[in-house]
């Protein structure tokens, strides 16, 4: 089993390097349909190699025209089934961890949560690649708060590194006794000002953590971005005569996270390569936006 991850890692990192060659070409090709189609000569640079480039285009289909990316494999099967999530907690949790992450059990759908006991990371991955889990989400703490939020992707990655402050679990939000039952239908996601390149790829690995509801379903888990800094809110709606007369109600848990790393590997492997991480002169302009523009 260690080998052949060991070698599907290896055709993955693979496959990864030759995204700037396929990039390179898709350039070249996209240079020569541009002249082609506004009657313009071909760019001498291209000249040689018109020919190919041709029986390259006119071989083409819909799913070979753009380049895949790191990204397309990490996602490419993630519609085809829903996630299976594991939650687990750094060693010796306190009491308020392991409630936060019994709450978080019903925040993600088809969730399984265990006691990390004395298991290293390691055997944690290894054990949910066998058993065909699609993320490990990993919460840690100081001094009994919950600071700390790890999104590793399976098989190959990303892993994504949040913080985590002012959370506030189910049982400390008022009117608690109104809501009744925490609801277990699939969620409607609201994904909100997550603009720019990073921002699209902290939504996808948010998103894929959540299967596709139905359309009566009426709760709602919200990540709404502001300054860099992501809210997390969980409601459900209720209405009440006419259509526009809808009542939001928190379920909990609530809290704020802030994005500090992106690794392109899962949690367990030290090497991985880095795909972002905050830097501490990035913090100098605050002006400067890198998940959503307000």
């Amino acid at each position: 089993m260690l080998r052949r991850n060991l070698r599907l890692r290896r055709e993955y990192l693979y496959r990864k390097s030759l995204e700037g060659k396929e990039r390179l070409l898709y350039e070249k090709k996209r240079k020569i349909k541009e002249a082609l189609a506004e009657g313009k000569p071909i760019p001498t640079e291209l000249r040689n190699e018109e020919a190919a480039l041709r029986q390259e285009i006119d071989l083409e289909d819909d799913n070979t025209a753009v380049p895949k990316t790191h990204i397309d494999d990490e996602y490419a099967h993630a519609t085809e089934k829903d996630p299976k999530i594991l939650l687990t907690t750094s060693r010796n949790p306190s009491a308020p961890l392991v409630q936060f992450v019994k709450e978080l059990k019903f925040v993600f759908p088809n969730a399984e949560r265990i006691n990390r006991g004395g298991q290293v990371i390691s055997e944690i991955i290894e054990s949910c690649r066998a058993h065909d889990y699609t993320d490990v989400i990993l919460v840690h703490e100081h001094r009994g708060v919950p600071d700390g939020l790890v999104i590793s992707h399976l098989p190959f990655g990303p892993t994504a590194y949040f913080g985590l402050f002012n959370v506030v679990t189910r049982h400390d939000i008022k009117n608690k006794k109104a809501i009744g039952t925490m609801p277990e239908a699939y969620p409607h996601l609201i994904l909100n000002n997550f603009t720019t390149k990073l921002g699209e790829r902290t939504a996808t690995i948010l998103k894929h953590l959540f299967p596709m509801p139905k359309p009566y379903t009426k709760r709602i888990i919200t990540f709404a971005n502001q300054s860099d800094d992501i809210s997390f809110r969980h409601h459900i709606y209720e209405k009440h005569g006419g259509p526009k007369s809808v009542e939001l109600k928190e379920i909990g848990p609530r809290f704020e996270m802030r994005l500090y790393q992106i690794k392109l590997g899962t949690v367990d492997q030290n090497e991985a390569q880095n795909e972002w991480v905050i830097r501490p002169y990035m913090n100098t302009t605050k002006k400067r936006k890198f998940i959503g523009d307000s």
